[in-house]
């Protein structure tokens, strides 16, 4: 976590899951990169994974951290609200 010493970070390549990728590129697009509309701030996803609780921060993965920090962004924000992403989840989970 932000400030605290974690000792060696061992770099590794893998393949990234579909789903990583579509974060990755939502994150992109939410940043406004290329044109597109500025709806959160790279310093947004950073301050949202740093308010983590120290368990959560350690149970997620690096792409799950993201997930939840751009979900609580654009919750914050009035993108979309927390029953709105509630109902598309079960629409989802629903579709298997």
């Amino acid at each position: 976590m932000g400030g605290l010493p974690a000792g060696k970070v061992e770099r590794t390549e893998h393949d990234y899951a579909d789903w990583e990728r579509r974060v990755d590129a939502l994150a992109v697009l939410l940043w406004g990169i290329k044109g597109a509309k500025k709806l959160m701030t790279v310093d947004e996803l950073r301050k949202n994974i740093e308010a983590l609780t120290p368990d959560a921060y350690e149970k997620l993965s690096y792409y799950e951290r993201w997930v939840k920090s751009l979900t609580d962004t654009l919750i914050q924000r009035g993108v979309i609200s927390a029953e709105e992403l509630e109902r598309k989840m079960v629409e989802v989970e629903k579709r298997g």
